[in-house]
This record gives structure tokens, sequence and C-alpha cells, in this order.
């Protein structure tokens, strides 16, 4: 006989129904979505380029988050997490690996963007690698520092899924946070920022706007930016007076991450568009398109 799980503090049945379903929808389409962006670099030749390489990174990374939000959505239709301490702690590191190695690629792709476009030099295989193996070591790095007592992750409102425990507001939270925010968020925002604006007043002087380059930098801070401003009142403020409910919606628009993420840098880019099309139909692209058209 199966027992019936008592429903989460501060939540009705429908929020509950509602937040797992948006979970898993965000789960299925991003990961879908970002799963052929991974397939097709692997199929097609003409995708397999240095730059393009960056965004299979950032393909990878949401997928993972991608698979953290369809656990978080499978334990909400439970209405409990049944992994236990060590498996929330998991959760917890596997969602901030997945999330800063997101924002670092990103980062990383606007910085290979300015290079094409505004010094025309060509990145190199050997400097693509290593930029993506460094984003990966680094988000690493603060992933695991929670594991280890600077910062901590628990359970978020719903209880039903791991993050960044805030809930304290201490010191070791607070030095954890600034720095966190600072190095990764911060820092490739500005990167992000100096990159595409050089970018945008490139194509200003050309008249030939080969992508939107105010996107990239709009989906950071729209998709980051409640979390983050969550985490960071925390830091000055007791925020457990804010219902739970409302301090999901930070998390649950964090989600979304991948299936922009997938439009902004892989169905947004016509060369990659175009890899995607040739995996779909088979039918072959041009050279002339595949040459370092829009990154």
């Amino acid at each position: 006989m199966v027992t019936a799980h008592p429903l989460p503090e501060g939540f009705t049945e429908i929020e509950v129904f509602a937040i797992g379903t948006a979970l898993l929808v965000e789960a299925l389409l991003g990961f879908c979505l970002n799963g052929l962006t991974i397939i097709s670099f692997r199929k097609i030749k003409e995708l397999r380029t240095p730059s393009n390489l960056l965004v299979l990174s950032i393909a990878l990374a949401d997928c993972g988050i991608c698979i953290n939000a369809f656990i978080a959505a499978f334990s909400s239709f439970l209405r409990y997490w049944p992994y236990g301490s060590d498996g929330c702690q998991i959760h917890g590191f596997h969602g901030f690996l997945t999330a800063l190695a997101s924002i670092s690629s990103s980062a990383a792709v606007a910085w290979d963007r300015y290079h094409h476009y505004c010094t025309r030099s060509r990145l190199q295989w050997s400097t693509a690698a290593s930029m993506m193996v460094f984003a990966w070591l680094f988000a690493a790095f603060w992933s695991v520092m929670p594991l280890l007592g600077w910062g901590g992750y628990d359970y978020e409102p719903l209880r039903t899924c791991c993050t960044l425990d805030y809930s304290k507001g201490d010191r070791n939270y607070v030095t954890f946070l600034f720095a966190l925010s600072t190095f990764n968020f911060m820092i490739p925002g500005f990167i992000m920022l100096t990159a595409y604006q050089s970018i945008h007043q490139k194509f200003r002087k050309t008249g030939q706007f080969k992508f939107n380059t105010g996107l990239p930098l709009k989906t950071l801070l729209i998709c980051w930016g409640p979390y983050c401003l969550l985490c960071s009142y925390a830091a000055v403020e007791n925020v457990m007076f804010i219902p739970p409910k409302y301090r999901m919606i930070p998390a649950l628009i964090a989600k979304a991450v991948p299936t922009v993420d997938a439009f902004v840098y892989a169905l947004g880019n016509e060369n990659y568009r175009g890899g995607i099309w040739q995996f779909l139909t088979g039918q072959k692209i041009e050279k002339a398109e595949v040459d370092n058209k829009t990154k």
C-alpha cells in the first residue's frame, strides 16, 4: 500500500503539482534541444570547429542542469526528497557544477566571438580545449567548497531538491556568496558586456549585424539574476519571511537556462543551425555557409 506523503509546508496541492510540472517540462525540453546540439556536433564534421567546442561545453553543462531539474521534478511529484542527506549534498553539488560551467562557458564564447569579429584571429583547438577544461575545473572548485565547509547545501523551500543554503546568512555564507558571485557572475558578466559591446560597435561600422549582440547578456541577467538577488538579499536580511512558494520562483527561472541557451547559442547560430538541419534531414550544408559565418 502506497503511503501519501504530506504536502510541504507553505504549498498547496496545485502549487506542488505546478512546480513539478514546470521542472519536468524545462528538463525535457532543455535536454532534447541540448542533446540535439551535442549529437549534431558529434555527427556533422563541419560543426567540429574550435569555436563550436565552446558551444558544445554550454550544451553539456545545460544537459546536466536538465538532469538536475528532472530529479527535482520527480521528487516534487513524490512530495518529498527520497535520497537522504547525502543525496541532497550530491544534488546540490551537481546543480552548482553544471550551472557555473554553463556561465563560464558562455563567457568563453563571448571572448571567442570578440576575437573572431573584432581582431579577426582564429581560435585554435588547443586554446578552445584549454578554455573548456578551465571552465569545468573552475566550476568544480567553487561547487566543492560547500562540501568542505565553506558555504553549504540544503533543501530548497519545497524540500524536494537541494541548492546553496541561504537560510542562515552567517559569516560563512556571506564570505562564500561574495566570492562566488564575484568570480562566477560579475566577472563573466563583465566579459560578456565588454565583448558584445565591442562586437556591436563593429557591426554598426560594417552595417552587417550577424546576430543579436544583446541577447547573451540579457539571458544571463534574466535567468540567473533573480536567484543571485535572492541569495544576495539573504546575506543582509533574513529571507525566511518570504513565503516558500515565492522563494521557489528564482530557481524555476534558472532551470529555464538550458532551453534559452539552446536558442541563443545553437539554434540562433546560423552555422550551427545549418549543421543541426543537416543532421535531421540529411541535406548537406554548403561550404560557404559553414566557413565562420555567424558564431
